[in-house]
């Protein structure tokens, strides 16, 4: 995550990039994006074809790429590669009509930080965007919903074959799990948010930048469909990939 201020102390201002085919949709974002104090429009693309263009000719670096997935030339998810591949600190935010897991699994793997249901959309996506930037990642109910359910089921399917053959209890066979779902660093910043470490604590700890824990704390966020430390906790928790206290 970027910070949010400046070396003088004024907030900072985010570029966004807007990519989006329904020219009504578009406008709608681009004019929230234009009033929001803390966010400037950078562009927009109706097209993947435009916005791999704009990407691969732009010396601005965009900080936030607010995307769709259904486009008349392709997909989304190819725009949010190319933005993430070129420029790393570009966070994507979904906004798209397709609700179902693997849409958003698929989007989460190519590098989006959020997911938001069209139908579910805030009249001012800005301050979604805003928050977004602040360390939290978005994303509709709904689809935080369908995906822990095809996470857990996944999850019951993949555990009973071998707790049948082993006897093993159901906290031993997280594992595995638990490397498929978050990263070794992932699951080790999770373990010290679960025991109440700051941000500062964490970095000093593991020897890392406050920045790079903010950034594991976001991709946490995103794997998680959370938007708060004390979600994360409460649904890693439930999962299996924290201990349950006591």
């Amino acid at each position: 995550m970027n910070t949010e201020a400046l070396d003088d102390g004024t907030l900072r201002r985010w570029g966004v990039l807007v990519v989006e085919d329904d020219s009504r949709a578009r406008a709608f974002f681009e004019a929230s994006v234009q009033r929001s104090p803390r966010l400037f429009w950078l562009g927009s693309a109706g097209t993947v074809q435009e916005a791999r263009g704009w990407l691969a000719r732009t010396t601005t670096i965009p900080d936030v790429l607010l995307v769709d997935l259904g486009m008349p030339d392709g997909t989304g998810l190819d725009v949010i590669r190319d933005a993430v591949a070129r420029f790393p600190g570009c966070e994507p935010l979904v906004v798209s009509v397709f609700g179902d897991e693997e849409n958003v699994l698929a989007s989460i793997e190519a590098g989006a930080v959020g997911y938001i249901h069209k139908d579910a959309a805030p009249e001012d996506i800005a301050q979604t965007i805003v928050e977004m930037k602040a360390g939290a990642s978005p994303i509709s109910p709904m689809i935080a919903r369908r995906v822990l359910a095809k996470y857990r089921s996944l999850q019951s399917a993949s555990l009973a074959p071998g707790m049948a053959a082993s006897g093993a209890a159901p906290e031993a066979a997280f594992d595995e799990n638990e490397r498929g779902l978050l990263s070794t660093r992932e699951h080790e910043v999770l373990t010290l948010i679960a025991r109440g470490f700051s941000y500062a604590e964490i970095a000093r700890l593991k020897g890392l930048s406050v920045h790079t824990v903010q950034t594991h704390i976001k991709n946490l966020y995103g794997k998680l469909a959370v938007h708060s430390k004390s979600e994360a906790v409460f649904e890693a928790t439930r999962l299996g990939l924290l201990p349950h206290p006591g």
